[in-house]
């Protein structure tokens, strides 16, 4: 059953785990997909769910029931990433799974996956407070510790909580096209395109706000062109302050030095460009790093990956149909 979307929860469900991705699928049949999903919670005793806010989810059926699974679910807790996974719940997802078309978890719901060995030599990811863990936990995963959603075969992972919805949009795009999940974001006011290699941590959300006055405008004129001149005597003068005076800020509110703080905010923008179709040599000269060769030595230094395999990892069908429009980008491949 192609809309038949089965979300598997528990007593200490993230709410917004399930709410997120279920709010995405009702959009969808409001906005003219030509055909609506029919969300089904499934718990492994079914009835009432408690989830970690204390809020309760009413309806679930008992796992795993006997009508089709489709598209199987599995939201995350907490509770996932600091112990050993029941086994009732193991067991549930496992039949549920061997039925589901395609295998999705949100969060710390990538513990349970890995649990059943599904994962098992694959590329996964969860939220990043917990990507150590699955690591060490299941050394036969490859852990992808910063992209928002990873797909390998039939079976897709998200970051943390509301990546949840990034993932959703995807499997939306891959079913009715990107123009319906397009439709949904705006509805939903979320980033459309937040592709799966997307950074769980950018430079503009890990920079805490600036206390220095002085500060503030220097970031904020980096952040919005990262391609521009921003030489320490060029941010210096911008900030009418000695270099030596902005060198002493930077160290004091960043812990970093200037050079660095911006050589990572061209990172952040060359990351997305090679994500929305750009070829390399564009991606260089927009996000200000200026040659191959250098873009190149910041993702290895960074990342430890080539600009090349970075995009080729983690570009969505979004930016790959783009990239095939304009010659930019990979071969054009299923999400």
């Amino acid at each position: 059953m192609a809309g038949r979307v089965t979300v598997l929860v528990f007593d200490g469900v993230t709410m917004l785990d399930v709410t997120g991705p279920g709010e995405v699928l009702h959009q969808a049949g409001r906005l003219g997909a030509p055909y609506t999903y029919d969300v089904v919670l499934v718990s492994p005793r079914g009835g009432e769910v408690t989830t970690s806010s204390g809020l309760t989810l009413t309806g679930a059926v008992a796992a795993p029931g006997d009508g089709p699974v489709g598209t199987l679910v599995v939201a995350g807790g907490d509770r996932l990433a600091a112990g050993p996974v029941d086994d009732e719940l193991l067991s549930a997802a496992g039949a549920l799974a061997e039925r589901a078309t395609r295998v999705a978890s949100v969060c710390t719901g990538a513990f349970v996956l890995a649990a059943l060995g599904l994962l098992d030599g694959r590329r996964a990811t969860t939220h990043w407070r917990h990507v150590r863990t699955l690591a060490r936990l299941h050394p036969r995963v490859r852990v992808e510790p910063d992209a928002l959603h990873v797909r390998d075969g039939r079976y897709l992972t998200s970051a943390g909580i509301s990546a949840g919805i990034d993932l959703t949009l995807a499997l939306v795009e891959e079913d009715h096209g990107p123009d319906i999940a397009r439709e949904i974001a705006r509805e939903l006011v979320v980033f459309m395109q937040r592709p799966g290699g997307q950074s769980q941590f950018s430079t503009a959300v890990t920079t805490p706000p600036p206390r220095s006055r002085v500060l503030r405008p220097v970031i904020a004129a980096v952040l919005s062109d990262p391609a521009g001149d921003h030489t320490l005597p060029a941010m210096a003068r911008a900030a009418a302050v000695s270099p030596r005076q902005l060198t002493r800020l930077f160290r004091n509110e960043l812990d970093t030095t200037p050079a660095r703080w911006v050589e990572c905010a061209r990172l952040d923008r060359a990351r997305q460009l090679l994500l929305d179709g750009h070829g390399v040599t564009s991606a260089a000269l927009h996000s200000g790093l200026g040659s191959d060769e250098t873009l190149r030595r910041v993702f290895a230094r960074h990342l430890g990956i080539t600009p090349s395999e970075y995009r080729r990892r983690f570009a969505t069908t979004w930016a790959e149909n783009t990239a095939d429009r304009t010659g930019a980008g990979p071969d054009r491949r299923q999400f």
